[in-house]
């Protein structure tokens, strides 16, 4: 007997694909067209290919990221109407619309109804797919009257939710755009305006609803949105290569992704260091410290003579300090007011000049100041009194000479401050990025930069006029109204730009319309005013949970993190349901977490199931044979999906080692072993977590193991030779 409902969605999931072939096979050949135009035709004709050309190859890109689980949902309403819900709107030929696109408000009912609260949905069904195959379909009837006698329903099944968790991992984050709770769906379609901190315990679906959120905003504010863009900002590399197919299939490509280590164009952050040195320079007082740097650099030398050719002149302190005072007036960072210090000491020094040759007529002055500004005793006293500063340098000195350091840094005791010396050339780390950033914007533009940039501009110049010059002889236009100089600014006008993303991954001073923000909790005081500096409009959502913070610099509680940066400007949204972890393994992790840190309890949630055998404990005397030993019995059992290996950062090494698993690490492998701090954000079907209480006590602390017990979605297998952790141990319970 056929499958009613079966055969009814299969016959409408078939139409809705045959659309998107045939939209897909439209963009094709308007792309094509375009191209086959080449660059010929006015500017103005030029850049509108480009832009057309940017236009379809953006609606190609979107229409092939949603191939799967194309349609996911039906809503049937009181007044009759039946409302497709998927990936992405879609109409047929003649605009009728045949797909209603996730995110807009016509689909909100399928996430929010109940039968408590149906509005107007009678019925809401869910449908799983294979590539194109109607899979199964499940109904959710709300209002059984109104459905009516003839309907045709599939009741059974073990619903989507549960379907989606117990599927296997793969090694890529997928979306849950088929599965949004309700609690969930309020955090995406929250207000854009003001900061948005949602906390949530471990698999409440945190970074899903993040990134989510994000494909949602784009969508219901593109206008605001697509010009400033979207920063996401996730804990490491690792995590954004685990979640970077997620925007993609939701129809958005044109999100920033970056992790605090790269927020700085130019420098990597790779260098590794303790948690004590972290959590001295993730502190506000860097403010003052980098303030007073600077500051330093601006110099009263004592008198002193300067030649000039064969005249000699005299420094002045009181022309200096003047010329300095005049300088801080502007309110610009140091190198821009640098500009106005010198000028200001060349004039000074221009007067001492004409009084020497017995004056100076206006038409004399530009060539007496270049005079001037050329001789090296003036160059050399003018960059001592005021330093010409970049803020990678500035800060490498400060960690390289105790002196200066002690000079800008009286609140430090000297124990940290002796934590913070290095040599330098050392590798730069990831608490060092914000101060970066903070030194850059006190600082402002690097001169030798801009002038090296200038000089590639002219050069790029030359090339393109020199160019047009060849154009217009070859084609014996030469001679005309249109000179060689127009004709190469007319190709740089008309010339492909580059996009938004591109665009603000670049410039260090790019300012966001909304910033996302996963493992929230891990930030320090200076790496919150470093992207609070990229979001002026207060325009962020911020996702983490205080539970599982791994590093002193970072959050133990929003209030007091936030406060200080906010002034009480966000709102708190919680999520409570844990989707991700078995209940037995929740609650080991939370017993862990309260015996470590009695005084920082983990945010009560709530398992979606349980799991027979979920947690178990092995014990060795050979710990790396041992867990050698149990991933070869786990994988065995496994039957797919992805298992990782979580050990402390001094066994990681020799655990890949032993297991002879990949460098670098990549997810998708069926076997990854992982340090507590580069699982963050992470989930796997099984979990070998080798000596907890080394994870507790080696630097680590409560947060690293509380997120490393947390991983699983079926079984944590833990592997010891040392004691258990309170609370961990059966026999403790």
């Amino acid at each position: 007997m056929t499958n009613q409902p079966h055969a009814t969605e299969q016959s409408y999931l078939d139409a809705v694909y045959a659309r998107l072939d045939a939209l897909r096979r439209q963009s094709r050949r308007r792309l094509a067209e375009v191209r086959r135009s080449g660059p010929s035709g006015s500017p103005q004709n030029r850049s509108e290919r480009d832009a057309f050309a940017t236009l379809y190859s953006d609606r190609l890109a979107q229409l092939d990221s949603v191939e799967d689980r194309l349609v996911f949902g039906r809503l049937d309403l009181r007044d009759g109407e039946r409302r497709y819900v998927g990936r992405l709107g879609i109409s047929d030929a003649e605009h009728a619309p045949m797909l209603t696109d996730w995110r807009a408000p016509a689909a909100r009912p399928f996430y929010q109804a109940t039968a408590a609260s149906p509005g107007d949905v009678i019925l809401r069904r869910h449908l799983h797919t294979r590539g194109r195959t109607v899979v199964s379909v499940e109904d959710d009837v709300l209002d059984l009257a109104a459905l009516g006698e003839a309907a045709e329903l599939n009741l059974s099944g073990e619903g989507a939710l549960l379907a989606a968790l117990g599927a296997h991992r793969t090694g890529r984050m997928g979306d849950i755009v088929a599965t949004i709770q309700a609690e969930q769906d309020a955090v995406i379609r929250s207000e854009l305006d003001g900061v948005l901190v949602v906390q949530g315990g471990p698999g409440t679906g945190k970074t899903a609803v993040a990134l989510h959120r994000a494909a949602y905003l784009l969508y219901a504010h593109r206008q605001r949105l697509e010009r400033s863009g979207v920063l996401l900002i996730g804990p490491s590399r690792v995590f954004l290569r685990y979640i970077e197919q997620v925007l993609p299939s939701l129809g958005e490509t044109g999100v920033v992704t970056s992790t605090m280590a790269d927020l700085v164009p130019g420098i990597v952050a790779t260098g590794v260091e303790d948690d004590a040195v972290a959590e001295v320079k993730g502190r506000a007082v860097w403010v003052r410290i980098i303030a007073r740097a600077v500051r330093a650099q601006q110099r009263v030398l004592p008198a002193r003579d300067l030649g000039v050719g064969s005249v000699t002149l005299r420094l002045l302190p009181a022309d200096v300090r003047e010329a300095q005072a005049k300088a801080r007036r502007t309110h610009t960072p140091h190198n821009q007011a640098r500009v106005t210090f010198v000028r200001s000491m060349l004039s000074a020094l221009a007067i001492q000049y004409a009084e020497q040759i017995g004056g100076m007529g206006e038409e004399d002055r530009a060539e007496i100041l270049e005079e001037i500004r050329s001789a090296r005793d003036v160059r050399v006293a003018l960059n001592l009194c005021w330093m010409p500063l970049s803020a990678a340098p500035l800060l490498a000195g400060l960690y390289a000479h105790p002196e200066r350091l002690a000079h800008a840094a009286p609140e430090l005791s000297a124990a940290e401050r002796a934590l913070l010396l290095r040599d330098r050339d050392a590798s730069w780390t990831l608490a060092d990025v914000p101060l970066i950033d903070e030194a850059a914007e006190l600082i402002g533009a690097d001169e030798s930069a801009d002038r090296a940039r200038a000089r590639l501009e002219r050069a790029g110049r030359e090339q393109e006029v020199e160019f047009a010059r060849d154009v217009l002889s070859s084609t014996g236009a030469g001679g005309g109204i249109v000179s060689a100089e127009m004709l190469a600014d007319r190709f740089a006008s008309s010339g492909p730009s580059l996009t938004t993303a591109e665009r603000a991954i670049s410039d260090r001073s790019w300012t966001y319309g909304h910033i996302v923000i996963d493992e929230a909790q891990e930030l320090s005081a200076m790496a919150w005013r470093a992207l609070i500096r990229r979001n002026p409009r207060r325009s962020m959502t911020i996702v983490g949970d205080v539970s599982q913070t791994s590093t002193s610099a970072g959050a133990r509680d929003w209030g007091r993190m936030l406060e200080g940066q906010l002034r009480g400007a966000w709102r708190l949204a919680t999520l409570t349901v844990n989707y991700r972890t078995p209940s037995s393994v929740m609650d080991a992790a939370r017993r862990v977490a309260i015996a470590a840190d009695p005084q920082h309890p983990p945010t009560p949630v709530t398992s979606a199931r349980d799991l027979p055998d979920a947690l178990v404990i092995t014990h060795t005397t050979d710990l790396i044979q041992g867990v050698v030993d149990v991933v070869a019995k786990e994988r065995a059992e496994l039957g797919g999906g992805k298992l990782a290996v979580i050990a402390p950062s001094a066994l990681r090494h020799q655990v890949a080692r032993a297991l002879a698993t990949g460098e670098p690490v990549d997810l998708t492998d069926e076997v990854v072993v992982l340090d507590p701090a580069a699982s963050k954000g992470l989930e796997f079907d099984v979990v070998v977590l080798v000596e907890p209480d080394h994870v507790l006590r080696a630097g680590h602390g409560p947060g690293d193991v509380y997120v490393a017990i947390t991983r699983p979605t079926t079984r944590l297998h833990v592997v010891h030779a040392a004691p258990l952790p309170e609370g961990l141990d059966p026999s403790s319970r």
